[in-house]
């Protein structure tokens, strides 16, 4: 069980409880529970996230998030962007959270043959337009994003 907070980062103090969501999550924040008692044993530490996560919305304060071009580029990216400039035209004309997505997932690995052999599996998907996760069989119910209905398929 767990609650989320979107502008999470923002509420001060009490981040003994606080995680982000996913490791790249940059704004929202998560209190985990493993039982009820938990949440009961919480209660008011609960509840002063609650009331700060208010505030912070009334302030209309939002977090400032990194931008695409700030996000590391593999080198076995830029390699591939000079030898095919239709491939970097394909890749730029992706929205910015796309970019995002291809980026961090070109990056994860930790020798080079892997990164480029990701990027080499996800080139086709990249010229199309489509995203990392997004659906390019039709059947997904949850477009753009793929629900592994192409499965049924196979």
């Amino acid at each position: 069980m767990c609650d989320s907070f979107p502008q999470g980062s923002l509420v001060e103090g009490l981040h003994e409880y606080f995680s982000p969501s996913t490791e790249n999550t940059q704004s929202t924040r998560q209190i985990r529970f493993t039982s009820t008692s938990e949440i009961n044993e919480r209660e008011s530490v609960i509840k002063a996230y609650i009331y700060e996560a208010i505030e912070v919305e009334k302030a209309g304060l939002e977090v400032k998030k990194k931008k695409t071009s700030e996000f590391e580029m593999p080198e076995e990216l830029k390699k591939l962007f000079e030898v095919n400039p239709e491939f970097k035209k394909a890749f730029k004309n992706l929205t910015e959270g796309r970019q995002r997505g291809y980026l961090l997932h070109f990056t994860k690995p930790k020798q080079a043959k892997t990164r480029f052999s990701r990027i080499e599996t996800n080139m086709e998907r990249i010229l199309d337009g489509y995203g990392l996760n997004d659906c390019t069989c039709g059947l997904s119910k949850r477009k753009p994003n793929c629900d592994g209905s192409h499965k049924q398929l196979e």
